[in-house]
């Protein structure tokens, strides 16, 4: 099975950037290109332990449905979903925070397998790790963008 490891550094606490990473509206923004939606289970505000999301959104010219599960949330160091549904055979991903003096590091471990066997990891190997590395890379970024300005107080302060 592939994994991906990808660590991104935030000048922003932990805190603020935990949270973030468990928005619906950060989610959303960050796949904004592929016009991700969460269509049922939790639509709105913060992820919880527990929780699960129905994501629809259009990958590789098709329309997608995938239902994750979070299954470990502990504030602010780790947040751990798993796929229940979806076009992957599976998908684990795990979020680590890492408080350092100047910010934080934000960790992602993500590992998947494709389904159709050989034919699948051939696509794999071909495309798809670097697919799935792009769209982390993006939805860090969309992260970062939030938590190094003042729009995180507009999502996470009431």
């Amino acid at each position: 099975m592939p994994t991906i490891h990808l660590t991104t550094f935030i000048a922003a606490s932990a805190e603020v950037v935990f949270d973030l990473s468990r928005h619906i509206t950060v989610y959303k923004e960050s796949m904004e290109a592929y016009k991700l939606e969460a269509v049922a289970g939790t639509r709105f505000g913060l992820i919880e332990k527990g929780d699960t999301v129905t994501w629809r959104s259009r990958h590789l010219f098709k329309e997608r449905l995938q239902r994750i599960k979070y299954i470990e949330i502990r504030k602010p160091d780790v947040i751990i979903e798993t796929q229940l549904q979806g076009d992957l055979a599976s998908l684990h991903h795990e979020h680590h925070f890492k408080s350092i003096d100047n910010g934080m590091l934000l960790i992602d471990l993500l590992t998947f397998e494709m389904r159709f066997g050989w034919l699948g990891r051939w696509f794999n190997s071909l495309y798809f790790a670097r697919y799935m590395e792009s769209l982390m890379h993006q939805r860090n970024d969309t992260i970062k963008r939030f938590a190094e300005t003042d729009r995180w107080k507009k999502l996470l302060i009431k």
